[in-house]
This record gives C-alpha cells, sequence and structure tokens, in this order.
C-alpha cells in the first residue's frame, strides 16, 4: 500500500505587476513637454533666470561692483596701450606747409596716443573747419601713423572788402586772407557787398572778357545783384543783372569789329539790352562839338 502523498499546496500568488498607465503629475509633465513654448522656457528661460540671479546676488554688493569694474576698466586700459595700437606721427598729404601746420595744430594730439582715444570723426570735422579745406580724410595706418588726406582749396579770386583782401575758390568759400592785393597779383579781383556770393558768375564774365584781358581791373558788385567791369584808363561797362555774360559777348564782337573801347569812352551802359548808351568823355565830347561848332560844357552822348 502506497503511503498517501502530500497535499499538493498551491503556488504562491505573483506579485501584482505594475500599473503601466503615468501617474496624474507625470501625465500632466508629458503633455506640458509636448508644448514648444514650454520646451523653450525649460531649456533656455530656465538657465536665464538662474544666471540672472546669480549675477545679480554678486552685484547688489557695491565693493564687488566696484573691483569688477575696476578690472575691466584695467583690462581694456592694458589692450588699447598695446604697442600696435599706438600712433606716433601725423602725417598730412595734400596741403601747403603752411596748412599741413595749422591741421596739425588743430588735432591737438599729444603723441604718443591710442589709436582707441583718438575721434576720427570729430577730428575730422575740426580740420575741416579751417577755410582752405575742402575735404579731410583720416585713417589710422601701420606703424603708428595718422594720415591725414586734405583736399585743399584753389584760390580763383581775390575779394576786396572793406577792410581787408580775402582770397576765395571757385565756389566763393573764403580760403585766406592777404595783406595786400600785390600780393597775389595773378587772381582777378572782385569788389562789392556780396560778391562773394556771386563769384561763379564773376569767373563766367572773366572767362567771356577774355580779349580784353590785359585791360581787367576788377569787377564790382552793385546792389548785390548785378556786376560793373573797371577797365584800365577809368573805362567802365555798366552790366544787366540778367544775361550779363551774353551781353558782355555782344560788347566784346562789337568792340572787335569797330574798337569801342579803343575810344574816349567812360562808361558803356549795357542795363537795357536795346538800348546801349556810351558815356564819352568831356574831352573828345568837346572836340567833337567844337568841330561842330557846337561846343558846350555837357559829356553825355
Amino acid at each position: 500500500m502506497q503511503p498517501m502523498s502530500a497535499p499538493r499546496r498551491h503556488a504562491p500568488t505573483a506579485a501584482l505587476r505594475r500599473d503601466p498607465a503615468p501617474t496624474k503629475w507625470a501625465y500632466r509633465m508629458q503633455r506640458l513637454w509636448l508644448t514648444p513654448l514650454f520646451r523653450f522656457g525649460f531649456r533656455f528661460g530656465l538657465p536665464v533666470v538662474l544666471l540672472a540671479g546669480t549675477v545679480a546676488l554678486v552685484l547688489v554688493d557695491e565693493g564687488r561692483r566696484a573691483a569688477i569694474t575696476a578690472t575691466v576698466d584695467d583690462l581694456r586700459t592694458q589692450f588699447q596701450n598695446r604697442p600696435e595700437f599706438m600712433v606716433n606721427l601725423v602725417s598730412v598729404e595734400g596741403a601747403s606747409p603752411e596748412l599741413a601746420d595749422a591741421v596739425r595744430a588743430r588735432l591737438n594730439l599729444t603723441l604718443p596716443l591710442s589709436s582707441f582715444d583718438i575721434d576720427l570723426v570729430a577730428a575730422q570735422a575740426r580740420i575741416q573747419e579751417l577755410d582752405a579745406v575742402e575735404r579731410a580724410d583720416l585713417m589710422v595706418r601701420a606703424g603708428g601713423i595718422l594720415e591725414v588726406q586734405v583736399t585743399e582749396r584753389v584760390p580763383a579770386v581775390l575779394w576786396r572788402t572793406e577792410f581787408t583782401v580775402e582770397m576765395l575758390d571757385a565756389t566763393g568759400h573764403r580760403v585766406a586772407s592777404l595783406a595786400a592785393r600785390g600780393d597775389r597779383p595773378d587772381l582777378p579781383l572782385i569788389a562789392g557787398e556780396g560778391a562773394d556770393a556771386a563769384t561763379p558768375e564773376a569767373l563766367a564774365l572773366i572767362s567771356a572778357a577774355e580779349p580784353i584781358l590785359p585791360r581787367l581791373r576788377g569787377l564790382v558788385r552793385v546792389g548785390e545783384r548785378r556786376w560793373d567791369l573797371v577797365l584800365d584808363r577809368d573805362q567802365r561797362i555798366l552790366l544787366p543783372a540778367d544775361r550779363p555774360v551774353q551781353a558782355l559777348e555782344r560788347l566784346i564782337a562789337l568792340d572787335q569789329a569797330q574798337d569801342l573801347l579803343g575810344r574816349d569812352v567812360l562808361t558803356v551802359d549795357l542795363r537795357i539790352s536795346h538800348r546801349p548808351v556810351l558815356r564819352m568823355a568831356a574831352n573828345a565830347l568837346n572836340q567833337r562839338r567844337a568841330a561842330q561848332g557846337l561846343l558846350t560844357s555837357g559829356s553825355e552822348l
């Protein structure tokens, strides 16, 4: 007889499996992570906020701020004062020696000086304030040279004022003053109030007067609206306010045909284009009237 087997024991119940569903907070975080704005804020915004907070905690102390500022200034000064950034020489090109000295004086730089300490725009403005300078270009070149390229104004006429004689360029801009007119006998002379503003027109008249240029003594601005040409032998040509160059060209053509200006004429009045008026010299008029038996004291034809 076989022994009875022990009753079969059932295996212990297997541990319950973990629920794969996320918790409520995990689910919410997953949903938030799918939002682009949240991802951007977590990746970039949070570090920026932490960094800003750290900087604020550091800078809240005045001593730390002063120490940081002093360190930064010292590093900047050391960098800017490196030999390769130092300017040791000012070179002025395109200017006369006198103007070059004036440019250096206007710069007023104590060399050697770091190129970082030179305001090129302000220096250019100071140089261009000089009357004789039309344009100035500044550049720091290798070797510690500050090069100033100057375009100098070219004197075109002399303008006689009540007290001085000024040199003007072709636009009427002042170049420099002269002690006497004889210092520049090669330049034509203009006079009268407002003559400087009408310099281009004066130069056009001088160009048109080339056939009689050796006799030309100067141009006088009258009433700030028209010109008189002054010739030798006290002759004067009164030009109109409108189209003066054309009026002068017609007179010169008449002079070349009939030698008008070679006679004893004091003035030629061209202000009325269709009726020019000649004013004769007294002796010439008297001789003419005497020849006609009409000697009088008049002097106008």
